[in-house]
């Protein structure tokens, strides 16, 4: 297990990758950024669906999997000093619930979004393949 938490994201999405590249910049979390199809999904305890679907955390203490805004929460809170507050927020009833329903959203539409691409709306199998 890694020393350092673990960010799963769809490298084969354009927002997806727009989205990473925000966060090390602004953000500038405490984390190791992966594209999941360049991860031992095995040895992650995580499915290919799963990381098709939502971003992931890695807890290398544990190895503790958390999904979606969950994950997007300890980003937050392991960057920069004036993030961790927006982290913890997103952490507490309603917020949680509110943003568990726009994660859905945004991620079922991502390839609408700016930097996103038709790939991105595919399912992992199909993708660089338009023939399936």
């Amino acid at each position: 297990m890694a020393s350092q938490p673990i960010l799963l994201f769809d490298g084969d999405c354009g927002f997806c990758g727009r989205t990473i590249e925000f966060a090390r910049r602004t953000i500038q979390p405490r984390v190791r950024f992966v594209p999941w199809q360049y991860a031992d999904l095995a040895a992650l305890n995580v499915t290919e669906d799963r990381a098709d679907r939502e971003v992931l955390w890695i807890s290398p203490v544990g190895g503790k999997v958390y999904g979606g805004p969950r994950a997007l929460s300890a980003v937050l809170m392991c960057g920069r000093r004036r993030w961790w507050l927006l982290g913890v927020v997103l952490r507490l009833p309603p917020v949680n619930w509110m943003a568990r329903g726009i994660y859905r959203v945004v991620a079922k539409n991502r390839h609408r979004l700016p930097g996103g691409t038709a790939t991105c709306s595919l399912p992992s199998p199909m993708r660089g393949n338009p023939d399936r």
